[in-house]
């Protein structure tokens, strides 16, 4: 968990520093400072996790069902790097929100409580609780169940706001 904090706050302030910079730039006439705001920006969607979730919850299923050597290769090799690209990307969207937020673009820090950020907080709560699921078995086909809808919802639902 502290890995997991710690990554996130390193990737948050260097995303900040870089929108920043890129702000600065653009203040300056610069149009540098649009293309990196642009660039940042690009990674900068709540609605990318939806797909990421799908991967992600797709894993996990396979890891409730697959014996414990196969259900490990699942876990480092996609669940682990799926786990880390949605740390990394949700640290940049606050970061570049923040750095926004720091150049006196107050009304920014709303787009944090969009509800596809909600993805973010099952990815991870899933991945911290993957050990305890797998362990008991009542657990591990209820989140079997679980993952299989969450996996179908991300992928087939339209999700419209």
């Amino acid at each position: 968990m502290s890995k997991a904090l710690g990554t996130f706050a390193l990737v948050t302030v260097l995303s900040a520093l870089l929108m920043a910079l890129s702000l600065a730039v653009a203040r300056h006439g610069y149009p540098y400072g649009a293309f990196g705001m642009k660039r940042l920006d690009g990674i900068a969607d709540a609605a990318s996790f939806l797909a990421i979730a799908a991967i992600y919850f797709f894993s996990a299923l396979l890891m409730m069902v697959l014996p414990i050597r196969a259900a490990g290769v699942v876990l480092t090799h996609a669940a682990d790097a799926i786990f880390w690209a949605t740390i990394m990307l949700f640290a940049t969207i606050v970061g570049s929100l923040l750095a926004r937020w720091a150049f006196g673009q107050h009304d920014v820090l709303w787009a944090l409580l969009n509800w596809r950020f909600l993805f973010v907080v099952a990815i991870v709560a899933a991945h911290l609780t993957m050990n305890e699921l797998r362990r008991n078995i009542l657990l591990r086909s209820l989140f079997f169940v679980i993952f299989a809808a969450a996996t179908l919802a991300c992928l087939f639902w339209s999700f419209s706001v």
